[in-house]
């Protein structure tokens, strides 16, 4: 393959050829929900990369250097994503270059090699102080009714970011006294959920007036796709985050969405 052939131009659709012909070589086999998390990671990633070199909308796999992969590990890190996330992504990443090395021929060498993450041991789940908590809530309270609902699985209802972004409407039973929702699906083993009262109260609040999503199957969309990514959810975290006075977010820097399950579960027990 000559390098001019290495550049594959990102199609209007922004969906990356490389990652295409991998998915189907390599990925085939696997269930939906593994393609969709290897997709939307490497889709990040080539763009990331494509970014990095000056070419947004170009990826080229002599690109991918260790110090271009430990680089965006750190800025994942920097956004407050969870350190098993940043593992996974570095998996993923290493398994897409692997398949460049043996049946591309782009690589010689697998750039994730050598590469140590700041913690190989399972982060201990987090627990939100009393003043930590407050802050959220008084965020929240100036936020509109889509991000309210957002905060509240998070919060309330201790739901998983997957559990969020798939959610369908099918899948979710409100009304005003009484709510629960189907979570998992046919991506993961299912399981349902009775929601609490303030769940309940902002979720169904959402779903009344719920005019830009009204037609789609999943509860919350993204203006770029069939519905809210992983990637949007935190990016709506971090904005969340963002509002918050100087020395309030000090306090609430380094929480992640997913910390709030933890937290929920916590306040559960």
């Amino acid at each position: 393959m000559s390098s001019s052939s290495n550049i594959v131009p990102f199609p209007s659709s922004g969906r990356n050829l490389w990652i295409e012909e991998y998915q189907q070589e390599r990925l085939s086999t696997r269930d939906a929900d593994t393609i969709r998390v290897y997709h939307h990671i490497l889709q990040q990633f080539t763009q990331w990369v494509g970014k990095q070199a000056g070419k947004a909308n170009q990826f080229e796999p002599s690109q991918i250097t260790p110090p271009l992969v430990e680089q965006y590990l750190k800025d994942l890190a920097a956004q407050a994503y969870s350190p098993s996330h940043c593992r996974r992504v570095r998996s993923v990443i290493s398994q897409f270059c692997q398949w460049l090395i043996e049946d591309k021929a782009c690589l010689r060498q697998n750039p994730t090699r050598g590469i140590v993450m700041e913690s190989s041991l399972p982060r201990t789940p987090r627990v939100l102080t009393p003043i930590q908590r407050s802050v959220f809530l008084n965020l929240v309270k100036r936020e509109d009714r889509r991000g309210k609902a957002l905060f509240a699985l998070g919060y309330w209802s201790g739901c998983r970011v997957t559990d969020i972004v798939d959610l369908q409407i099918a899948d979710t039973h409100v009304g005003p006294k009484s709510g629960w929702l189907h979570l998992g699906g046919e991506r993961s083993k299912g399981r349902d959920i009775d929601l609490t009262n303030d769940a309940r109260r902002l979720l169904y609040n959402y779903l009344q007036h719920r005019e830009r999503e009204e037609g789609s199957l999943f509860v919350f969309v993204s203006q770029r796709g069939p519905h809210l990514t992983d990637a949007g959810l935190h990016h709506w975290f971090r904005s969340l985050k963002r509002q918050a006075a100087p020395e309030d977010g000090k306090l609430i820097a380094a929480i992640s969405f997913h910390d709030l399950r933890h937290d929920f579960a916590h306040r559960a027990l």
